[in-house]
């Protein structure tokens, strides 16, 4: 088999690339054996600005004008729907919260996304005597669905193949790559926090970091925006919540732990007043960095081999801003922006 390119990982930013070679007119396979969860239990949430300190997220217009329309490109190729419209509510604390959140406002890179106008709080299951502000041009991509959708669509043609990549049986030319019995000219690795086995780029600095989402049934909330307060809520639909998320560094199994749910229960119970069912608990591995810059390149000593990973807790915002800087660096040689390039850390 030829191709033009061997994808390793299919969360989100693995789809990202494959959708910047579909729309150049580019072959591919992709391996995934489904060993990587962070994408699969993502909120999928993308907001332009950064609710603890009332900052504008990292190139987020440049981001959402690349990710919004290859989002929808998915849904129309697909047929399913991901992109979904929902304001972020963030719960004021203070009075001098309201304050830092107006002056916010009227920094130039923030004063498209947030509303001047106090929301007040008229539902009696929540705790916010001080109202919300509305953050704007936010929304939640379904990501579980996203995954299952495309993977299926790529072993329809026969283009996925849910084995483990064996690393020691890459054979590396100096125009192509051979694998099994594909031969390619360049591999993309976006193996999340996989990357650690990776022999080519496991001495990378990549911080993996456990997150889990509850799962709430609760009937009287009746919220139809997403709430952030310490944790965030994201209706599903059904009187449906995810409630997430926790952070922890040292245990990076996929198991879900009690210590996890207590605190985010602990959280939401200072938040919310009405009764509640947690239906479901799920964990994951973020692929974080410690500069909070994605991990994008060229291995130092084989020119078609690169890596795209380090998405952190943004995924579907970045990852079609990466992918797209990416493709054109392999393809078009233009620079990556130094921010993400792999050899800052050199």
């Amino acid at each position: 088999m030829q191709v033009d390119y061997i994808i390793v990982g299919i969360g989100i930013a693995g789809i990202s690339f494959c959708e910047q070679l579909i729309a150049n007119g580019k072959t591919f396979v992709v391996f995934d054996d489904a060993s990587q969860q962070s994408s699969t239990v993502a909120g999928g949430l993308y907001n332009p600005v950064v609710l603890k300190r009332f900052t504008s997220v990292w190139k987020s217009t440049e981001q959402l004008d690349i990710a919004l329309p290859l989002y929808e490109a998915i849904e129309k190729r697909l047929n399913v729907k991901l992109d979904y419209k929902i304001p972020v509510y963030r719960k004021f604390a203070s009075l001098e919260e309201q304050n830092d959140w107006f002056a916010s406002s009227d920094k130039p890179l923030l004063s498209r996304y947030l509303s001047t106008i106090i929301i007040k709080n008229t539902n009696n299951t929540i705790n916010a005597p001080f109202g919300f502000g509305e953050v704007l041009e936010t929304g939640r991509v379904d990501v579980k669905t996203m995954i299952e959708a495309y993977k299926a669509d790529l072993l329809q043609d026969n283009l996925l193949f849910k084995t483990p990549f064996n690393y020691d049986g890459l054979q590396i030319g100096d125009t192509s790559v051979n694998y099994q019995n594909i031969n390619a000219k360049h591999v993309v690795f976006a193996e999340g926090s996989g990357i650690r086995q990776n022999t080519f780029f496991k001495n990378l600095p990549l911080n993996p970091a456990k997150g889990e989402l509850l799962i709430i049934h609760a009937p009287e909330l009746k919220i139809d925006f997403v709430l952030k307060a310490g944790v965030f809520l994201i209706p599903l639909g059904n009187d449906l919540y995810i409630v997430g998320a926790t952070y922890e560094w040292k245990d990076l199994t996929h198991n879900t732990s009690e210590k996890a749910k207590r605190e985010l229960l602990g959280k939401l119970e200072k938040l919310i007043s009405c009764t509640f069912n947690v239906v479901n608990q799920v964990a994951g591995i973020r692929p974080t960095v410690k500069d909070r810059r994605p991990l994008v390149g060229k291995h130092k000593s084989y020119k078609n081999i690169f890596v795209l990973n380090g998405l952190g807790t943004r995924g579907v915002m970045i990852g079609p801003y990466v992918a797209k800087q990416l493709y054109n660096f392999i393809e078009h040689t233009e620079p990556l922006d130094k921010e993400i390039d792999i050899n800052r850390f050199n």
